[in-house]
């Protein structure tokens, strides 16, 4: 295993800018996301990384050796990294087995080795019964499976995921979230994974650098990227949150809506523009006032019976729309009038960011 050090990482085409002052180690055996929206520079990196691309400023250092700089790009052969693609890229005319060993075969390596290394990645990644077919014959699941047999077995410093999961439907994706995790906890490569799926991130990584126009927005684990987003973007592309507009009254509290509400997350300035970030199923709805702090007057402009909840949109007084998440059983009419309490520890000032 070895560690993968982005240092001022950019690339450029003319005059766009795909992948701006990228900096970010990965530590071995660590799984790192790049997530973010279509053109936000994530599998750019991965490829500078890969060895498909030259930089146009910065370093990669992985292991402590420098494999691409503005003066020298190891090619992808000499990296000793392993890179799976949305399409699986398999082999149509060879076995499962076949597919799996053929990283070992261009090693030449000798045939006890290829068929000891063959019979434990199959049985690890559970395709010991599909060693035989084709992969015209197999589900999408299962070809990921292989893609992924066939990356490992080969005993990469680096495994590099770009959108694994993409081609796959729902519940094939959810499955294999678990399985992605399941052998990195297995096997501990250093993984770098591309992704814009928030629920891919949040389910197999380590630490997630949410990525926005070329540069890295925040870097942290799942947990600290969705509990504390620090801008704008970052909190509308995690998780869904409301963002209200006010302006700082002190150092903790923000004017929003005709009332004050108390906040967490930075230290503000009086007259600052805030930006303040609550998730949807974090406020509370009701049709009497509640008592305490951080209370808003609104009407429920609509309502969608989703099941295991109810989604509201309700409007301020200042016309400001909110989403609001609440229990089933709580029923309550367009038009009706209510009263949303917003805890001050999930309101958070954000940084206005930039959205994109």
């Amino acid at each position: 295993m070895a560690s993968v050090e982005l240092k001022g990482l950019g690339k450029r085409y003319g005059d766009a800018v795909a992948v701006d002052d990228v900096s970010l180690l990965i530590g071995h055996g660590q799984l790192v996301c790049l997530l973010g929206p279509s053109g936000c520079g994530k599998t750019t990196t991965l490829r500078l990384i890969a060895g498909f691309l030259e930089p146009s400023a910065g370093e990669i250092v992985v292991g402590g050796k420098t494999l691409s700089s503005t003066q020298r790009t190891v090619p992808p052969e000499g990296r000793n990294m392993s890179m799976i693609f949305q399409s699986y890229a398999l082999w149509p005319h060879m076995t499962v087995a076949e597919n799996v060993a053929y990283g070992l075969r261009i090693r030449k390596m000798d045939k006890a080795t290829i068929g000891s290394k063959l019979k434990a990645i199959l049985s690890t990644t559970r395709l010991e019964a599909l060693a035989e077919r084709y992969p015209g014959e197999l589900s999408g699941g299962q070809q990921q499976r292989v893609s992924l047999a066939r990356a490992l077995v080969v005993e990469p410093e680096t495994l590099l995921l770009d959108e694994p999961l993409s081609n796959l439907d729902a519940n094939l994706r959810e499955e294999m979230r678990f399985e992605i995790r399941r052998l990195h906890d297995q096997y501990r490569y250093t993984t770098v994974y591309v992704t814009h799926d928030q629920s891919e991130a949040m389910t197999t990584a380590d630490q997630i650098a949410v990525m926005n126009l070329g540069r890295i927005e925040q870097l942290g684990t799942p947990k600290e990227i969705y509990d504390a987003p620090r801008s704008v973007f970052v909190a509308r592309f995690i998780g869904g949150s409301n963002i209200l507009e006010g302006k700082a009254v002190d150092a903790t509290h923000v004017a929003i809506g005709g009332t004050t509400l108390e906040t967490t997350g930075r230290t503000l300035s009086k007259g600052e523009a805030v930006p303040v970030s609550i998730r949807q199923h974090e406020i509370e709805l009701s049709t009497t006032e509640p008592s305490g702090a951080n209370r808003l007057h609104a009407v429920v402009n609509r309502q969608v019976f989703l099941g295991a909840a109810r989604d509201y949109t309700v409007a301020l007084d200042d016309k400001t729309e909110l989403r609001v998440t609440a229990p089933p059983a709580q029923d309550i009419a367009p038009g009706q009038k209510v009263w949303l309490r917003l805890p001050a520890e999930r309101c958070r000032a954000l940084t206005g960011g930039n959205e994109g």
